[in-house]
């Protein structure tokens, strides 16, 4: 079975997560995709807004219309920082013979030289690159072994963050169409980012 996952904070997850999850799983043959809220995650300054818990219910009432997606506690479970490469270890312990890809934004496809131990991961995973309008991608200076093991792809462009989200409800604007209903109907009820 191949598997690919998406790590992220997710505060609040949005529909361009479930585009690029469904354009990664189209594009590349998944069978599933697993959302992964971040516990701890070392590359943010400041941790998440919304408790674990809090993301984790966001993910299930997003994607719980999609057969192929799926939520996992996993990062959530662990103590202190979260490292990709030790939830890539957990879900190969849990979940035996399955071909893992970690889809990224292209932000972060610069990044990966700097990802802990990213030698020993790319060795374990595939990565999936999805392309965003604007991003400067710098492909052919990644070493050789991670090029190897990036397949990049394109998604319908969308632009909506995480960060907008919380910023709009801050001020009191709407952020309806932004997120599922039921995601919007569960911010509204808990009182989500409000100032």
């Amino acid at each position: 079975m191949k598997v690919g996952f998406m790590g992220g904070t997710f505060d609040p997850i949005h529909y361009g997560h479930l585009l690029a999850a469904e354009s990664a799983r189209e594009a590349c043959g998944l069978d599933e995709v697993w959302f992964i809220p971040a516990g701890h995650p070392p590359l943010k300054e400041n941790g998440p807004l919304a408790d674990g818990q809090t993301r984790l219910e966001m993910v299930y009432r997003a994607i719980d219309f999609q057969p192929h997606f799926r939520g996992m506690d996993v990062e959530l479970e662990r103590e202190g920082t979260s490292y990709t490469i030790d939830t890539v270890k957990a879900l190969m312990d849990l979940y035996p013979g399955r071909e893992f890809s970690i889809i990224i934004g292209s932000d972060r496809v610069n990044d990966l030289p700097q990802w802990h131990q990213i030698a020993e991961l790319a060795a374990m995973v595939r990565f999936i690159g999805v392309r965003r309008a604007g991003e400067e991608l710098k492909i052919d200076e990644l070493p050789a072994y991670l090029q190897e093991r990036l397949t990049m792809i394109e998604m319908p462009q969308i632009g909506i963050s995480s960060t907008d989200i919380r910023n709009r409800r801050a001020q009191g604007r709407s952020i309806r169409f932004l997120v599922p209903e039921k995601v919007y109907s569960f911010i509204r009820k808990n009182e989500l980012y409000e100032s």
